[in-house]
């Protein structure tokens, strides 16, 4: 079955950089989009950035561009994230997604488990 497994985050300073990993497996990765999503406390899910695996086009959220970017190795099936100049404003639970649109969350079909980004000014 498809699965998703995310790592690399932690708490950082503000100004600190991160990058988050999403090891996608059970599809063949350049099949589907993938995205990177966020939901903070007391917030709604949102997109961060997304990519279609198989052109390489990116789409970012005006939040984080100039300050995330998104990539793929196909050759290891991975999806990252990495991110730069963070705020505290940043901090969320940050969730890989599978299949979908663009940066629309409720069109994601599959989904990590999350991993925790805390900012700390």
């Amino acid at each position: 079955q498809v699965q998703l497994v995310e790592s690399g985050g932690g708490s950082v300073q503000a100004g600190g950089s991160l990058r988050l990993s999403c090891v996608a497996s059970g599809y063949t990765y350049s099949s589907w989009s993938m995205g990177w999503f966020r939901q903070g406390p007391g917030k709604e899910r949102e997109g961060v950035a997304s990519i279609y695996t198989g052109s390489g086009v990116t789409y970012y959220a005006d939040s984080v561009k100039g300050r995330f970017t998104i990539s793929q190795d196909k050759s290891k099936n991975t999806l990252y994230l990495q991110m730069n100049s963070l705020k505290p404003e940043d901090t969320a639970m940050y969730y890989c997604a599978a299949r979908g649109v663009r940066l629309s969350a409720s069109s994601y079909d599959y989904w990590g488990q999350g991993t925790q980004v805390t900012v700390s000014s």
